[in-house]
C-alpha cells in the first residue's frame, strides 16, 4: 500500500496537478499583517554641496549692496551671434560690448556696423594677426579657439592666453590710429571670425555724427593712474629720507554699486483634508508631502545659484577670470592655472562627468589626486582644494561643461550666499510654509517659499574653466 501511495503522488506531480493546499498562504496572511514601510523616496535629491559650503549672510532689508573702489577700466563683455546655415552675423546691440562702443545706443548706426562685419574662416594653425603689425581691425570670434602668442624670456614661443566663442580682440583699432598688435593671434582650432575694419567705422562716422562724437569722446578720455585691477591708484611714498613731501591721496568709491535683491522660488502644496485627517499612520501625509516639496525647492535653489542670468555663478564670473583649457580636456595644468588666478581658494565645483574626465587626465600622467575629509565625506581634491560634484552645472550638446573655482566668505572678499532668516512661518532658514486655507472642495493649500541669492564681492573671487570636454577617452 505504501509503495502504491508514493507512486500515486509521483504520478500526480508528473501530470502537472498541484497537491492540495494544507495551510494558509502568504498572500492571504499579509491581509492581516502590518507591513514595514519606507518614507517616500525621491530620485531628484542630490548632495547639494554648494548650499552646504556657501557662507550665508543675513540680508535684513531684502537687498545686499556690494560697495567697491572706483574702477576706471572699461569692461569687455562677450559678443553674441546668430547663425543661419553657414552664415554668422553679430547682433547689432552686442557691438556695444566693445570698449570703444560701450554706452553707444544709436540702433541704426550699430545695425550698419554689424552689416559691415565680414565673415572669415581660419584653419587650425593659421595666423590671424602678427605681433608688431598695425592694428587696423577688430576681430569678433564667433566660433573656435584662438591662442595669443608672445615671446618667452629666452626667445621661445609662449602662449599668453586662449580666447573662445564670443571673445573679441583688436578693439583699440577703433580709437587709436597708431595701435599695433602686442601679440600674435593664431587659430588653435578651425575658427569663424567676423572682422570690422577701422576704415569702415570711420567711413560711417563721417555720416553719423553720434558715432563720430562717441568715438572722439572715448579717445579723449584721460589715462587715469590705476592699479592692475583698474582701480584708482592710491598715491604713496616709501623709502624716502629727510623732509620729503608726502603725497596726498584718498580712496574713491564706485558711485553706482551693484545691488542684489533676494530671489524667490515658490509653489502651492495642496493636500485633501480627508487624506490629512485619515491617512496619517505610521507617517503623517502632510509632513511627507511638505518634506519632498522642500527638497525640490532646495534643488531648484542650487540650480538658480549656478545658472540664473542675474546672480548665477556662471553668468556673473568676470570675463577676465574665465579660462579655456589648452587641449580641451580638464588637465592638471588647467586646474593649476585656475587656482593661480585667486588667493585663498576654498573649493571647486564640477559636474561628476567633468570630475571623471579630470581623473582620466591624471591617470594618463600617473598622478593620483588626493582626498580631503569634509563633514565625514572623502572628497577628491587638487592641491588640497576639494572638488565637489554638482550636477546643476550644464553639459552642452557638444559635451562640454565648466569647472568653477571660488573663494568664499565676506572676510575674504569672496562669494557669499544671501538669505533672510526669521521670516514669518519659517521652517528652515529663509524658507517658509504658510497656511492658505481650505477651499470649497475640502482641499488644504500651503504656500511654500524660499528666498535666496548670491553675490561675488570682488571679481577675482570666482573663476571658471569653460568649454571643458568630458567625452574624450584617448
Amino acid at each position: 500500500m505504501s509503495v502504491g501511495s508514493v507512486d500515486s503522488v509521483g504520478d500526480e506531480t508528473r501530470t502537472g496537478q498541484a497537491p492540495p493546499q494544507q495551510s494558509l498562504g502568504t498572500a492571504a496572511a499579509r491581509k492581516l499583517a502590518t507591513t514595514t514601510k519606507s518614507a517616500p523616496q525621491m530620485q531628484e535629491i542630490t548632495s547639494r554641496w554648494l548650499l552646504r559650503m556657501l557662507p550665508w549672510v543675513q540680508v535684513q532689508g531684502g537687498t545686499y549692496r556690494v560697495n567697491r573702489r572706483l574702477t576706471y577700466a572699461v569692461g569687455d563683455g562677450r559678443v553674441t551671434f546668430v547663425q543661419t546655415g553657414d552664415h554668422v552675423a553679430v547682433i547689432p546691440g552686442e557691438l556695444s560690448e566693445l570698449p570703444a562702443l560701450r554706452g553707444y545706443e544709436d540702433t541704426e548706426a550699430l545695425t550698419e556696423l554689424a552689416e559691415r562685419c565680414r565673415q572669415r574662416t581660419y584653419a587650425a594653425g593659421e595666423v590671424i594677426a602678427v605681433a608688431g603689425d598695425e592694428m587696423d581691425r577688430v576681430h569678433l570670434l564667433a566660433h573656435g579657439k584662438v591662442e595669443q602668442i608672445g615671446t618667452g624670456p629666452y626667445g621661445d614661443e609662449a602662449v599668453l592666453g586662449v580666447l573662445a566663442d564670443g571673445a573679441h580682440f583688436g578693439d583699440r583699432a577703433l580709437t587709436d590710429a597708431e595701435a599695433t598688435w602686442e601679440y600674435t593671434a593664431r587659430a588653435a582650432t578651425d575658427c569663424v571670425v567676423l572682422e570690422l575694419t577701422r576704415s569702415d567705422v570711420l567711413n560711417l562716422a563721417e555720416r553719423a555724427e553720434s558715432l563720430a562724437g562717441h568715438l572722439a569722446a572715448m579717445a579723449a578720455l584721460p589715462r587715469q593712474r590705476t592699479n592692475k585691477h583698474g582701480e584708482k591708484a592710491i598715491d604713496l611714498s616709501a623709502g624716502h629720507v629727510g623732509e620729503a613731501v608726502v603725497p596726498h591721496t584718498y580712496v574713491d568709491y564706485d558711485a553706482s554699486p551693484r545691488e542684489y535683491e533676494l530671489s524667490v522660488a515658490q509653489t502651492v502644496l495642496k493636500v485633501h483634508s480627508r487624506v490629512a485627517d485619515l491617512y496619517n499612520q505610521p507617517m503623517n501625509q502632510t509632513e511627507q508631502q511638505l518634506r519632498l516639496t522642500v527638497e525640490a525647492l532646495r534643488e531648484r535653489q542650487e540650480h538658480e545659484l549656478i545658472n540664473n542670468k542675474e546672480f548665477g555663478l556662471l553668468s556673473n564670473c568676470d570675463y577676465g577670470q574665465r579660462l579655456q583649457p589648452h587641449d580641451g580636456v580638464p588637465s592638471p595644468d588647467d586646474m593649476d592655472e585656475l587656482l593661480s588666478r585667486r588667493r585663498g581658494n576654498k573649493l571647486f565645483l564640477a559636474h561628476p562627468r567633468a570630475i571623471a574626465a579630470f581623473g582620466r587626465e591624471c591617470n594618463k600622467r600617473g598622478l593620483v589626486p588626493d582626498t580631503v575629509d569634509v563633514a565625514g565625506h572623502q572628497i577628491p581634491a587638487w592641491r588640497g582644494v576639494p572638488i565637489f560634484p554638482c550636477n546643476k552645472i550644464p553639459i552642452s550638446d557638444a559635451r562640454t561643461t565648466s569647472i568653477i573655482c571660488m573663494r568664499t566668505g565676506e572676510a575674504d572678499q569672496g562669494v557669499i550666499g544671501l538669505h533672510q532668516s526669521g521670516i514669518p512661518d519659517e521652517i528652515e532658514p529663509s524658507l517658509s510654509v504658510r497656511f492658505m486655507g481650505i477651499d470649497e472642495q475640502a482641499i488644504i493649500s500651503y504656500l511654500v517659499t524660499a528666498y535666496y541669492s548670491a553675490a561675488v564681492l570682488v571679481p577675482d573671487a570666482l573663476g571658471v574653466l569653460e568649454n571643458v570636454e568630458v567625452s574624450r577617452w584617448r
